[in-house]
């Protein structure tokens, strides 16, 4: 297949088939993806900006039956570490948020087995009536389903219910690899690939404001890779035209240290350039996603200064608090100060932003 043809055709923000987006994968030299994706980018983000923010990841709970071969951070029910998060805890962790500029959380659970959709409006009810500035990005497309599974109600009454109580974004989390001969092996407790789709499909309709993640480098191939990707791009093109749909994509290496797909003979091996392929598949592939994040997090800081000119226009999160990718070996670490530095450094102007990419002002450090 002719690469300057497939080049071509992205440039022009049409629609790669899967087997171009593999060709591109495996044949295109990583120069020549980086400036396709660049292109794109500035297409549709122009000017000089890498957007950031300032959010903080709560765990509701560690208890998860979804049995992720790639997690460190669940237990089960009589495991000694136990934990839900209490209301006492969410007040100190909001108070040190808030006082950092912050001003929305991300929370995520797994699936307990015995807490239904009653304590999460609770919950939500209860942070939204202490802190109705305090935006609710929570749960995901794994969470929706298990709880109106234990509840015998469909997915999107669920939903509703949620958001009635105070939910506001629905992020990405439990997509992996959006193919069901990987999730099967890789993920056997979680809902099928169909199960995450139609969720996010439901709270597009809902004119809720969602995410799309991958993550890769484990059991999946380069063309369970590409038909994630157009998964996400097909099911965007779906969303009705006054919605937002997915705000952005952010796809992560795999890692593995202490997990028990290490322990099934299957590590970390991503490198840098591939990491760098990957974000630039991304622009290409979606392009009607308008963000791309260069995830910092798990590849570090001078990968992702590379991602931003490889397609990526996002640097996500200073992440406050992190546990799950942390406990499987990812050590990077990113203040305010120092995201804004980084942003600087790769030759771009740091803005801070919110969840629906909207621009705000910057409440502490300034840089000249």
């Amino acid at each position: 297949m002719e690469l300057n043809n497939i080049y071509s055709k992205a440039l022009k923000g049409q629609f790669l088939s899967n087997q171009e987006g593999v060709s591109l994968y495996c044949n295109a030299p990583l120069a020549n993806l980086m400036l396709v994706a660049n292109e794109l980018r500035k297409t549709q983000i122009p000017g000089n900006k890498v957007t950031w923010q300032i959010d903080r990841n709560v765990n509701i709970t560690n208890v998860c039956i979804a049995g992720c071969k790639f997690c460190n951070f669940h237990c089960g029910l009589n495991d000694d570490r136990v934990y839900i998060t209490s209301l006492d805890e969410y007040r100190i962790k909001i108070n040190e948020m808030l006082s950092m500029g912050g001003e929305q959380l991300l929370l995520q659970g797994g699936l307990h087995p015995k807490l239904g959709l009653g304590f999460y409006k609770d919950l939500f009810s209860a942070l939204k009536k202490e802190y109705p500035q305090v935006k609710l990005h929570a749960l995901g497309p794994p969470e929706i389903a298990h709880i109106a599974r234990l509840e015998k109600m469909t997915t999107l009454e669920v939903l509703n219910e949620l958001r009635s109580a105070g939910l506001e974004s629905l992020p990405g989390g439990g997509a992996e690899i959006l193919v069901d001969r990987v999730r099967k092996k890789l993920s056997p407790g979680k809902p099928s690939a169909k199960q995450w789709l139609d969720v996010m499909a439901e709270a597009h309709q809902m004119g809720l404001l969602t995410t799309a993640t991958m993550m890769y480098g484990h059991i999946e191939t380069i063309e369970e890779r590409i038909e994630h990707l157009v998964k996400i791009r097909d099911l965007q093109s779906q969303k009705p035209n006054n919605a937002i749909g997915f705000s952005a994509f952010i796809c992560w290496p795999y890692q593995s240290k202490g997990t028990k797909l290490e322990q099934m003979g299957v590590t970390s091996s991503t490198s840098i350039d591939e990491h760098i392929r990957m974000v630039a598949l991304s622009r290409i592939m979606l392009p009607n996603v308008k963000h791309i994040q260069a995830s910092w997090l798990t590849v570090g800081v001078d990968a992702a200064q590379l991602c931003l000119n490889a397609g990526a226009d996002d640097m996500g999160s200073i992440m406050i608090e992190e546990n799950v990718v942390s406990s499987a070996g990812a050590t990077n670490w990113l203040d305010a100060y120092s995201m804004q530095r980084t942003i600087v450094d790769a030759g771009f102007e740091p803005q801070l932003r919110n969840q629906a990419y909207e621009q705000i002002a910057l409440p502490g450090v300034y840089l000249r």
